[in-house]
């Protein structure tokens, strides 16, 4: 029998916000769910708890702080600030800067484009994550530490009321389960069934009880 087409097997559609890299993950799916859709969407941070609620992603990866009501949550890991600027810009010559001597500049804490256009002539500084600024790095910008900012968490988000069975395939993969965790869909699936009891053998031969002082039976020679 030849498999539906694409669009009718089932799938899961799993949101990340900027920053986020699911290279490893999305690989780690297509080994173990060969056939299986998994469809990959970048959303805004402003919008992470919006695509839950409306059922634009099964999951998302999400920058914490974020509504918690009826949601599940898997906090992953920390990210680094990062003050990202033009090469042009006076903390370009820093190793390192602190909030303090970014008290008068003009500080944004997105990534968007206009954003972008600003920093770029240097009229003003970027504050985000890391991982934002490494995944969008561009020539004529760098980024410094900021020393004592505090971090940003990512974590895994998706509805406690979301019936996909995928989801927990991919949380498993996410954790690093294996495919025979007894937690994914695969392994419920392949878990044989158990076999009956078998009969218990009859009771041998029983020999009668002796008494005290009773020999047993003498060989004949």
């Amino acid at each position: 029998m030849s498999n539906p087409p694409a669009s009718e097997r089932p799938g899961l559609r799993v949101g990340y916000v900027p920053g986020v890299t699911l290279t490893k993950w999305r690989t780690a799916w297509g080994e173990r769910l060969r056939g299986t859709r998994l469809e990959l969407i970048e959303v805004e941070t402003a919008e992470q708890r919006q695509v839950l609620d409306a059922g634009v992603v099964d999951l998302c990866f999400v920058r914490l702080p974020i509504e918690e009501a009826d949601l599940h949550l898997i906090r992953l890991y920390e990210e680094a600030p990062v003050a990202w600027v033009s090469k042009k810009h006076p903390v370009a010559v820093f190793d390192e800067v602190s909030l303090a001597e970014l008290a008068d500049e003009t500080v944004l804490t997105d990534a968007s484009a206009a954003s972008l256009d600003l920093a770029g002539v240097g009229e003003a500084v970027l504050h985000v994550p890391q991982s934002v600024a490494r995944t969008n790095s561009r020539r004529d910008f760098v980024y410094r530490p900021i020393t004592d900012a505090p971090s940003t968490t990512v974590a895994l988000a998706w509805l406690v009321s979301n019936p996909n069975e995928l989801i927990e395939e991919f949380i498993g993969i996410v954790r690093g389960r294996t495919a025979n965790s007894s937690r994914t869909t695969q392994a419920r699936a392949a878990k044989p069934t158990e076999k009956p009891a078998k009969p218990d053998k009859p009771a041998g031969r029983q020999q009668p009880p002796r008494h005290p002082g009773q020999r047993g039976p003498r060989r004949r020679g």
